[in-house]
């Protein structure tokens, strides 16, 4: 395996649960879960296909096995746990999306039809009721989504993958970064700065950090998403917001916020504009950005205008790794014997579970309803090659801003990449 995060842990320990006398050897560049993959907002989707509504317009056909493939997924991830006595702060709380503009209201009163098509418990709320539910004037409409995942801290969670791989056999070697990945005549060649390891299978989780298939590199975008969190609320401050059910929330913009509770007592803001540095820089010294966190801060401070002067104890930032398409992308290298699963596009806490047995389903070369679904069996567009990357994502997420800020309006650029079903990291 290369990469400790979600991915690569989870690909271990079902790898394990396979065929317990399977050798499993994990390399990271860094520790376990040092990437996006301990450093999320900890939301827990259902959603294999980066939402309802997206997977419907990619898969119109296919997105009822979709729906209850991402839903089995869940739990076996929550049996999973109680099994092995991780505690991830796991909250099956379900999720809330918010309008915030006028145009956004009439979509959320269609995606909870949707839903409702799909089986889920899904309840429009006006402006009224969301606000009784939380209270901001930002708000002018809410679809609540008690089923719909949940909340789970992902730091404990990845330690919790990872205490769980070590008992089960598996080797995890931190500071290994993999060079290349070469197929010789009996085994898969990595090689690293200690050394050369030899592999019968391999499989590459490296997510938004560079792949050592250059090919790979080109279907993924890292984007850097950023995240503050404060210092723990008062009880009178918690009144003033409502949020009995401490839900994940998300805004309905391009550009979209997050937030969630954590359970000490905080709040979890992230989001808004993602930023992409010229050929997809990863460096750490990219994390903290002042200027995008104090826009961050006066965007809470917009929504929860009962909060100013709270202040925030955590800020950081990590590369997220996009596609095209906003869902993952799977294959294989080396005549089979590589396979890879990334491209989460932001919601890989409970899919990069479901990317790990497609990798290991396309490794044992089986055919499962897994790897017959369309999400394994097409890829996403590559990304045009640097220097004319740079210039385009920059263009995509201006003219997803301006969309934001007219009614929705997505212009003739915006449009043209909907026709061909590319998003540049949006």
């Amino acid at each position: 395996m290369v990469g400790a995060g979600l991915t690569g842990l989870w690909t271990a320990v079902l790898a394990k649960q396979r065929d317990p006398g399977l050798d499993v050897l994990v390399l990271d560049a860094g520790r376990a879960g040092s990437g996006g993959s301990a450093r999320s907002g900890g939301f827990l989707s259902e959603s294999l296909t980066h939402g309802l509504a997206h997977g419907t317009w990619l898969w119109p056909a296919e997105i009822g096995g979709l729906v209850e493939l991402g839903r089995r997924n869940l739990r076996e991830i929550g049996e999973f746990l109680d099994a092995e006595g991780i505690d991830a702060d796991l909250s099956w709380c379900g999720k809330t999306a918010v309008a915030t503009e006028p145009h956004q209201v009439g979509e959320l009163r269609d995606e909870a039809d949707l839903y409702r098509e799909h089986g889920f418990t899904a309840f429009f709320q006006g402006a009224g009721g969301v606000r009784a539910d939380l209270r901001s004037d930002s708000f002018r409409a809410g679809l609540r989504l008690p089923e719909a995942g949940g909340l789970v801290d992902p730091a404990k969670l990845v330690g919790g993958l990872l205490a769980a791989a070590e008992r089960a056999g598996v080797r995890v070697h931190e500071g290994s970064p993999v060079r290349s990945v070469r197929a010789g005549a009996a085994a898969v060649r990595l090689r690293c700065p200690q050394g050369t390891v030899e592999a019968g299978r391999v499989v590459l989780a490296t997510n938004a950090f560079p792949a050592p298939l250059r090919g790979l590199r080109r279907r993924v975008l890292p984007v850097w998403d950023h995240v503050l969190v404060t210092e723990p609320l008062s009880a009178a401050a918690w009144d003033s917001l409502g949020w009995r059910e401490r839900q994940g929330v998300t805004d309905s913009h391009n550009l979209f916020h997050y937030f969630r509770p954590t359970p000490d007592g905080r709040v979890l803001w992230g989001g808004g504009a993602p930023e992409y540095f010229f050929g997809g820089r990863t460096s750490a010294r990219f994390a903290d950005r002042p200027e995008v966190h104090r826009r961050l801060a006066a965007r809470f401070f917009a929504t929860f205008p009962q909060l100013e002067g709270t202040r925030f104890t955590h800020r950081w930032g990590g590369p997220i790794d996009a596609t095209t398409r906003s869902t993952p992308v799977f294959g294989t290298a080396c005549a089979g014997r590589v396979a890879y699963a990334t491209g989460f596009t932001g919601l890989g806490v409970a899919a990069s579970r479901f990317g790990a047995q497609v990798a290991l389903d396309l490794l044992a070369g089986a055919e499962t309803r897994r790897t017959r679904s369309a999400l394994a069996r097409t890829r996403p567009l590559p990304y045009p090659p640097e220097p004319l990357r740079w210039p385009l994502v920059r263009l995509t997420h201006r003219t997803l801003a301006r969309a934001d800020a007219t009614a929705g309006r997505r212009g003739r650029w915006l449009r043209l990449l909907d026709r061909h079903g590319i998003g540049l990291g949006s």
